[in-house]
């Protein structure tokens, strides 16, 4: 049988404190932190993940995802997402586009 895939886009925000980086995820609330840069973006989409993972084993991934407002797309973009920022901001932004159901 073949499991459908579904994918979200989330944005996820990179700042610099001290000799650690922050990062976080709006929509998803979801937040972690490394000694640089790469190790935050690692810890972040981990802790997505298991965000991801754990509403759909409990079973509310989509009622969180509706309430969220966080869209459920069918195809992985194929195309560059364009990420609005203040100018002269101290923080870094990406997109982070991970699949949905059949998550864990």
């Amino acid at each position: 049988m073949k499991v459908e895939q579904y994918y979200i886009i989330i944005t996820i925000s990179f700042k610099e404190e001290g000799k650690k980086w922050t990062a976080h995820c709006e929509e998803l609330g979801t937040a972690a932190y490394g000694k640089s840069l790469e190790d935050a973006k690692i810890k972040i989409q981990e802790a997505i993940d298991l965000h991801l993972c754990t509403l759909e084993e409990v079973g509310t991934l989509m009622e969180f995802l509706n309430e969220n407002k966080i869209k459920i797309i069918k195809e992985k973009p194929t195309k560059n997402i364009n990420i609005s920022i203040p100018p002269n901001s101290s923080i870094l932004t990406q997109s982070y586009i991970p699949k949905i159901h059949a998550y864990c």
